[in-house]
């Protein structure tokens, strides 16, 4: 009425990679987030966390599910799976149950871990990006040692 404008116009809204986004202390969420930029959780979130970004859990935050990220700081509680194409880094007081996936650990003397532990290797391909693959290797097919 006031302007030629259809209403999906006016609602696009843009993604700047480089945003960061913050849950509150405070806070509850149940369910996923997926987020291309910085992600804080400093409240609490029942499911899985997929981020292109950094992922940082503070000092109050608490997380039941499964983390994927680039990057990651974990000074609260996690219960679940995290998986890490670079570092991954266990504060002091941190409180994590479950499976870690990273290219490089640094875990402080007071954090608290339990479960695996997989280091994967970044890898420089011919365009020269890296990129993470496994490091994970089956012994079960080695030829044995012979000695004589």
């Amino acid at each position: 009425m006031f302007n030629n404008k259809t209403k999906s116009e006016t609602t696009e809204t843009t993604v700047t990679p480089g945003s960061a986004s913050l849950i509150g202390s405070g806070t509850s969420l149940k369910g996923d987030i997926t987020s291309s930029g910085d992600l804080r959780i400093d409240g609490t979130l029942v499911g899985n966390i997929i981020c292109s970004s950094k992922v940082i859990i503070g000092a109050n935050g608490v997380v039941e599910g499964d983390i994927s990220g680039q990057m990651a700081d974990i000074m609260g509680k996690v219960s679940g799976t995290i998986k890490v194409k670079e570092l991954l880094q266990l504060k002091s007081n941190c409180q994590v149950n479950g499976n870690l996936h990273a290219a490089k650990l640094q875990i402080e003397p007071a954090a608290n871990f339990n479960g695996q532990c997989h280091m994967i290797q970044e890898t420089v391909s011919s365009s020269g990006k890296s990129g993470t693959s496994s490091s994970k290797e089956d012994y079960s097919k080695s030829p044995s040692l012979a000695i004589s």
